[in-house]
């Protein structure tokens, strides 16, 4: 999940005009294959769409933009979360309990982006990807910086990096993959799982910090 912290506009003000309802008809259509399972080009949208290919590809000029721009959309509160509490064990259960439930609600669709971003570095390391523009991920990155930020006094940065990276494999569409694909649980059960190893993350760092030298 690579995020740019995009202020997302608010139903009041966003856009109109035909190009707008385009734009909104693609990322519909992209989402609605996604969801399905598809990683769909933009030629394959801009069919399903009925647009031209030459109309889709003025709105996202590669695969890795419109796979971008539908994650954004699916990523929603996500990419605007903001802390309610100082507190990094506060924080990090927010954080968790909005991101979760909204992955699980997409989960198709960032599974979908997941499989791109695997195909490309696949081809990139045969040297098949030519000059493709990389679909890139990472908004996970800032979002778990800024929970754990507050340990900035108790932590040093090399340390608080450790925390957000550990708490990185607990977060995300791949941790849904593990425990629902592989140990068969069920969406609350697996949410239930990653909070738990998050706060468990969060006081080994603080305990290991407190232990005398």
């Amino acid at each position: 999940m690579d995020i740019s912290r995009q202020q997302q506009p608010t139903e009041g003000k966003r856009e109109r005009g035909p190009r707008v309802r385009t734009r909104r008809l693609m990322l519909e259509t992209a989402t609605r294959l996604m969801q399905a399972g598809i990683t769909p080009s933009v030629s394959e949208v801009a069919e399903a769409a009925e647009v031209s290919r030459a109309t889709a590809y003025r709105y996202f000029p590669s695969q890795a933009a419109l796979v971008q721009a539908v994650v954004d959309e699916a990523l929603g509160p996500i990419l605007i979360w903001e802390p309610k509490s100082n507190v990094v064990a506060e924080r990090v259960e927010g954080l968790f309990a909005t991101a979760l439930p909204r992955i699980s609600e997409f989960e198709a669709t960032f599974k979908a982006a997941l499989k791109l971003s695997l195909d490309q570095w696949a081809r990139r390391q045969a040297g098949t990807l030519g000059n493709e523009p990389q679909f890139v991920r990472g908004h996970r990155v800032d979002l778990l910086r800024n929970a754990v930020g507050p340990l900035a006094g108790t932590l040093d940065p090399a340390e608080r990096d450790r925390l957000a990276q550990a708490l990185s494999l607990v977060f995300g569409v791949e941790v849904l993959t593990i425990l629902k694909d592989i140990w068969g649980l069920d969406t609350r059960s697996a949410q239930d799982v990653a909070q738990w190893a998050a706060a468990a993350l969060v006081s080994a760092a603080v305990a290991e910090k407190a232990e005398p030298a």
